[in-house]
């Protein structure tokens, strides 16, 4: 459902990401895993087509990015890291603008905004300003807007920022009932134990080249551990970052 080909992105002499080679099959919970600064945003910015590569190519739902823009920005539901939303609309207005967008039908914009509000707990504050929201809120609705058309493929960049807990544990469930169902998840994020959790497989980012991608047992045979090592641990290994122990060994 997503494929990149030597997927490359230049700011100058800076490479942000260069020659990415990612296939995210059907079904799929794809975690897009990296420090700060090694590319995450800019390949994503580039699978849904917000920002042009320098080279290679990336493909969606069998669609050619930059030749067939539209095609794969009906294909794609997707999140950003700061969700752009407009604050002087009330959340169920945002939603009714979003499927005019998507040439949706009255009929079925009120009946998905209505359950898709409910399954985000936004029912309450549906026709409050999302100015009034706090940031937990502003994801919240932003994947609703993701997810109001129904794309077979989702891509989230940080979606469980300020969430609380219930928010959080609500949202992971969606996106694995949503695996189960067929649909794609492309996400991105910082919280290595929900990557762990959550991801059929994982691939890591650093320094805009890709160092590993593949399920657990995968990762754990590349770094030559144990069964028991985490995706934490595994990621700072692979990084470059070492391991707790040596950091705190560091300070002593």
């Amino acid at each position: 459902m997503i494929q990149t080909v030597n997927l490359t992105r230049h700011y100058g002499t800076l490479a942000a990401v260069q020659d990415l080679n990612v296939e995210v099959e059907e079904g799929e919970l794809f975690g897009f895993l990296g420090p700060n600064g090694a590319g995450k945003t800019t390949t994503i910015r580039m699978i849904v087509g917000l920002l042009r590569p320098t080279a290679g190519t990336a493909r969606v739902a069998g669609h050619d990015v930059q030749q067939e823009p539209l095609a794969v920005k009906r294909s794609v539901g997707y999140l950003a890291q700061t969700p752009l939303l407009y604050e002087k609309l009330t959340g169920r207005e945002f939603l009714r603008f979003i499927g005019g967008l998507y040439s949706l039908s009255d009929d079925v914009i009120e009946a998905r905004t209505e359950q898709l509000l409910a399954l985000m707990d936004l029912s309450d504050r549906a026709d409050h300003l999302i100015e009034s929201y706090s940031g937990g809120m502003c994801h919240k609705i932003g994947l609703c807007g993701a997810l109001l058309h129904e794309p077979p493929v989702l891509l989230l960049d940080e979606p469980l920022t300020g969430m609380d807990p219930y928010g959080a544990r609500r949202i992971k469930d969606l996106l694995r009932e949503m695996c189960r169902q067929g649909k794609t998840v492309f996400l991105s994020t910082h919280v290595l134990e929900v990557a762990e959790r959550v991801c059929d497989r994982v691939a890591i980012l650093d320094q805009g080249q890709l160092i590993a991608v593949g399920t657990m047992e995968t990762l754990r045979a590349q770094a030559q551990s144990t069964a028991e090592t985490t995706l934490e641990d595994l990621f700072l290994t692979l990084t470059g970052g070492g391991t707790t122990a040596e950091m705190v060994s560091m300070l002593g």
